[in-house]
Parts: C-alpha cells; sequence; structure tokens
C-alpha cells in the first residue's frame, strides 16, 4: 500500500519493462512507497515480469512485440496524458540503478525554481560510478547531443528525468532504440522550454551491468546518434 506525501499524487513514473521479472516487482513496491502511480509499459517480455509489475501495484500496458525503449517511453506518455489529474511524469528505469529520493529532490527543483524540466546528471557529483570508459563515451554522446540539440547538458541519456505535463502533451518520441534520449533532448530544445539539471546516482550493480549497461551499450548510443 502507497503512503504517498500529497505532493506526489499528481506525479506519474513511467517505467519501460523487459525482461525484468527478478527484480521490476521490487522496484514498483519501493517506488509506490512514495509515488502511487506508476505505469509499466511491457515491451513484449517473455519473462513473468508484467505479472509481477501487476502485484506490486502499477498500471501495466503491454507491447505484442518488443519495439524498443523510446516505443515504450512513448506508451507511457500517451497513457500518463489521458489522466487528467497528472501534472508531471518521471521516467524510470525497471533494473533498480534509479532511487527515489532522488526523484523528490528534481520535483523540488522543478517546483521551486518553476522549471519544466529537469534532467538526472551522473556528473555532477561523485556517487555514480561508471568505468573511465565508459565516462568518456557517454561525455562524447553528451557533447554530439549539446551540439545538435541546441541544449547544455552534463548527461543527456541518463534515463532519469522529471517533465512537467505541458511538455509531456508535445512529445512525439519517433526513434525507439538507444538514440530515443537524444531525440528527447532534441524535441525539448526545440519547445525552449526552462530546464535544469540535478545530480543523481545511479546504482550499477552486476544485475544491472548483465541488463545492458556494458560499455557497449554505451558505444551503440553513439553509434545510433551519429546514424540515425
Amino acid at each position: 500500500m502507497s503512503t504517498a506525501d500529497p505532493r506526489t499524487d499528481d506525479v506519474w513514473l513511467v517505467v519501460p519493462l523487459f525482461n525484468e521479472g527478478a527484480v521490476i516487482g521490487d522496484v514498483v513496491r519501493e517506488a509506490r512507497r512514495t509515488f502511487p502511480n506508476v505505469v509499466v509499459v511491457d515491451d513484449g517480455s517473455s519473462d513473468q515480469g508484467a505479472a509481477e509489475a501487476e502485484a506490486a501495484g502499477a498500471v501495466v500496458v503491454r507491447h505484442p512485440v518488443n519495439l524498443g525503449q523510446g516505443a515504450a517511453l512513448q506508451t507511457g506518455f500517451e497513457y500518463a496524458r489521458s489522466v487528467p489529474s497528472m501534472q508531471w511524469v518521471v521516467t524510470f528505469d525497471s533494473d533498480g540503478q534509479h532511487q527515489v529520493a532522488d526523484v523528490l529532490e528534481m520535483l523540488e527543483q522543478a517546483r521551486t525554481e518553476d522549471l519544466q524540466v529537469v534532467f538526472g546528471s551522473r556528473f555532477l557529483d561523485d556517487r555514480t560510478t561508471p568505468s573511465f570508459l565508459k565516462k568518456l563515451v557517454l561525455r562524447m554522446a553528451v557533447g554530439y547531443t549539446n551540439m545538435t540539440t541546441g541544449t547544455r547538458l552534463t548527461d543527456a541519456h541518463n534515463g532519469l528525468r522529471v517533465m512537467r505535463r505541458d511538455v509531456v502533451e508535445r512529445l512525439d518520441i519517433t526513434q525507439n532504440r538507444m538514440a530515443h534520449a537524444s531525440e528527447l533532448v532534441e524535441q525539448i530544445g526545440a519547445m525552449k522550454v526552462r530546464y535544469g539539471e540535478s545530480p543523481v546516482h545511479i546504482l550499477y550493480t552486476d544485475y544491472s551491468r548483465s541488463k545492458g549497461q556494458s560499455l557497449w551499450n554505451s558505444v551503440n548510443i553513439l553509434v545510433e546518434l551519429i546514424l540515425r
């Protein structure tokens, strides 16, 4: 059962899910202690993750086949937009990397500074410890994204973001795979909205690394940026 602060009842967490049945139940339960509204988009999983998420209290929307994280986020945005009381959307990973405490700080920053978007950044403090090579590749991706989107960010490919309803209503993500993060930044940059960054702690575990947080995943991001 959720014991959410009233300040979080207009917030929806959008969680893309693909074969994370081992952890998604715990992720949803932990999130719903603070945020009662969680929509999990099951992107064609072959395990029991969707059932685990539903049992933990999430709304579950299903893709019959795997379309990619960008497509899952867009489906989640569309669901959240259908809820009249929604004022904020948070993009939140399904593998246990993201911290609820960081989301609370990002929301507070957005409300206090009247920001429409707050991006989480791994590079504003020293809590997150990616490898040197991974950090280098991500820095290159940030440089490319800043050049091509008109934004100035320190971490363009962090999946933890807070966005106000007026921004979410205008998003239309068409890049289904890794390049969706840059497309999202590009669309936000084109909107000329008020945005900021907040330091966040991304918890790299053996499990999350095994599910796609490797150096090669970062290289794939960079390649997709250039080829998209």
